[in-house]
């Protein structure tokens, strides 16, 4: 089968294969990957996945996630960011905005592109007792899920209201334009994170 060119096209694919998405969707929550739950948001809204489903899969996926890399972070921390200078940098500010702001930091880090995949692990690092980080990951993966996933579906209502059938190329524009603007923004609220 062809790639397909043009968005119905690809939204029949997802119906066609939506426990493979699924499970694609779980993998990439599990990286606070916001395009592709917002992307699902809008699959959604189109009827080519369930959104139940969706929120179900994202808020899962994003506490599982965060909760092996907290377990990794608390057995092999140190040792781990030793060997990546690189994402010692980013563990080492997740680390000090985590022991000013722990509450604070576990709800919205999922947000800022640079923190967001190193803070399980700072978490981990931390002296934080594994049922504190629980209960507050589990209630901050529902909020990301339920933010991210109905900015997609609210998407999807007003990219229907704006076009029709014989303008689908613009809907991918929309599509294309609005996950670049949650990109920017995501980019600008680490900015503001790495200045706390």
């Amino acid at each position: 089968m062809p790639f397909p060119t043009d968005l119905a096209s690809f939204l029949d694919l997802i119906r066609q294969h939506g426990d493979a998405v699924y499970t694609f969707l779980f993998s990439y929550a599990a990286s606070h990957s916001m395009l592709f739950a917002l992307f699902a948001g809008y699959a959604a809204h189109s009827g080519a996945l369930s959104l139940s489903t969706v929120l179900a899969v994202c808020w899962i996926g994003s506490f599982a996630g965060d909760a092996v890399r907290f377990w990794i972070g608390r057995k092999f921390g140190n040792r781990l960011f030793a060997r990546f200078p690189r994402l010692a940098k980013s563990a080492d500010l997740a680390v000090r905005l985590a022991e000013r702001h722990h509450v604070w930091m576990i709800l919205l880090h999922r947000y800022p592109h640079g923190i967001r995949g190193v803070a399980g692990f700072a978490y981990g690092m931390s002296p934080m007792p594994w049922s504190t980080f629980l209960a507050f990951n589990c209630l901050a993966a529902g909020l990301w899920a339920s933010a991210v996933v109905s900015a997609g579906y609210a998407f999807g209502q007003l990219s229907e209201k704006l076009m029709s059938d014989a303008s689908s190329a613009l809907g991918v524009v929309m599509l294309v334009f609005f996950l670049g603007l949650s990109w920017v923004l995501s980019k600008r609220l680490e900015r503001v994170a790495q200045r706390s």
